[in-house]
């Protein structure tokens, strides 16, 4: 679906559309049809970033190798969004499908910003596509397709100032955003009323009507610029880290009481210029790690500041953008402005190598994941336009016969997505196995794909 107007603050339904675009499954590519000598149409796979478009060559989005793909549009585009924990279930995959995002607009004026809760029911999965076509000599029937469309509610609130980065926690009962802001601020909000409206028609009725700005639980100026590192601790709720563009790093510390946090006003300062990407330890309650536009990935403990304890001070060649820390192995996944992704081990870490390395985007990596459920898989996006599914599993010799297009991929590559348009941000559902979310100018897109 399309977003309310700018003057909007929330929309109780509406309709998400699904996406015509390009995609690829693993070994197949993008299917590229292409006027042959005699006049037919040749279809060969089309890897990105292997060779370029030909003008008037349109690529045509295979469904097949999706399970289930939808997208929509928010109004102005959000730079950055995390994924709610809702109640319907872990490792669920019956369809229809739910999930709640929330997510930060980057609009053209600082007054036109929203934080934005989002709900999207009714996700179908791409088998409904081969249902319709089987059934399509037979009567449509318009109230059942209309039962099928996928829903979406928006509560919006007004927010001054461009959002970079939003990162979601829950603490005890509360849904927590943190929030760094084109303003030099890292807020934090209270999400209650926003959840309530999307759930409820009654209560959505009741937010449309106050349309009053975000008012935040609690912020800090400490930084004395803007930022975009920020992460909540996964092993202590209400636990907090932020970094900004002039190289600190603050550790928020959540008092009794749930609306107030202690911040050391000691930076942690090893980097040398702006801290890009922030990550908790999963299993380590005082360890975190950061990446810099000096190029290094560092480690830190919060027990004994403001030196970091380890580091791979030329981690990339250029600046380091995003990293992610795996949830049940000792690995970390950066990606920079190289395009390179790398694959670190921490128990090897000191001596600054990498154990895979991997270069398949054409432009700088924006955004870098493991999978929640499977500890090889991991996922990247690019300024080039696409998103890449990885799984370290796997090796050359179990990869059989491929097309000669596709040869000389690594085998490690499962899956090539396109479509959107500048993608900032990915995050894999933790709740709905092989689920991806992305964020560009474009829109979002909800996915997944036949390969994970």
């Amino acid at each position: 679906m399309s977003a309310p107007e700018e003057d909007t603050f929330a929309e109780e339904g509406g309709e998400m559309e699904e996406m015509d675009e390009v995609g690829s499954d693993d070994d197949e590519g993008e299917d590229m049809e292409e006027e042959g000598r005699d006049g037919e149409g040749e279809r060969r796979v089309y890897v990105p970033g292997i060779e370029p478009l030909q003008p008037g060559v349109e690529l045509e989005m295979d469904r097949s190798a999706y399970r289930m793909f939808h997208e929509c549009q928010t109004g102005a585009p959000c730079l950055s969004f995390d994924v709610l924990t809702d109640g319907d279930g872990e490792n669920r995959e019956q369809f229809p499908l739910s999930m709640l995002l929330c997510a930060g607009t980057q609009a053209e004026t600082a007054l036109s910003n929203r934080l934005l809760v989002m709900r999207m029911h009714n996700l179908h999965g791409t088998e409904q596509d081969k249902e319709e076509e089987e059934s399509s000599d037979e009567e449509s029937d318009d109230d059942e397709d209309a039962d099928k469309k996928p829903q979406m509610e928006l509560a919006m609130m007004p927010h001054y100032g461009g959002i970079n980065r939003v990162r979601v926690t829950q603490r005890g009962k509360q849904s927590l955003a943190a929030v760094w802001s084109e303003k030099g601020q890292v807020e934090i909000f209270d999400l209650q009323t926003q959840l309530e409206a999307v759930h409820s028609s009654a209560a959505m009725e009741a937010f449309i009507k106050q349309q009053k700005e975000a008012t935040a639980l609690f912020s800090f100026s400490g930084h004395m610029t803007e930022g975009f590192a920020i992460d909540w601790s996964p092993t202590v709720p209400g636990r907090l880290v932020s970094g900004d563009c002039k190289k600190n790093i603050h550790v928020w510390e959540p008092r009794e009481g749930g609306a107030a946090w202690q911040i050391d006003q000691r930076p942690f300062s090893s980097h040398s210029k702006s801290v890009e990407d922030l990550q908790w330890s999963p299993t380590e309650a005082t360890v975190f790690a950061s990446c810099s536009v000096d190029q290094s990935i560092r480690i830190w403990d919060i027990r004994a500041p403001p030196n970091s304890m380890l580091s791979a001070d030329e981690a990339h060649a250029s600046d380091v953008n995003v990293i992610s820390w795996n949830r049940s192995e000792p690995f970390i996944v950066s990606g920079g402005d190289d395009g390179l992704l790398k694959v670190w081990d921490l128990r090897q870490f000191k001596t600054g190598k990498p154990v895979a390395n991997f270069k398949q985007h054409s432009a700088p990596i924006t955004s870098v994941e493991w999978s929640p459920v499977d500890s090889s898989v991991f996922a990247a996006s690019g300024a080039d336009d696409v998103v890449s599914q990885w799984d370290l599993s796997v090796e050359s010799c179990d990869v059989g016969a491929r097309v000669e297009e596709v040869k000389d991929l690594p085998p490690q590559l499962l899956f090539l997505h396109q479509g959107q348009s500048e993608i900032k941000e990915i995050h894999w559902h933790p709740q709905i196995p092989g689920v991806m979310i992305s964020t560009a100018l474009s829109g979002f897109n909800v996915f997944r794909t036949i390969s994970v």
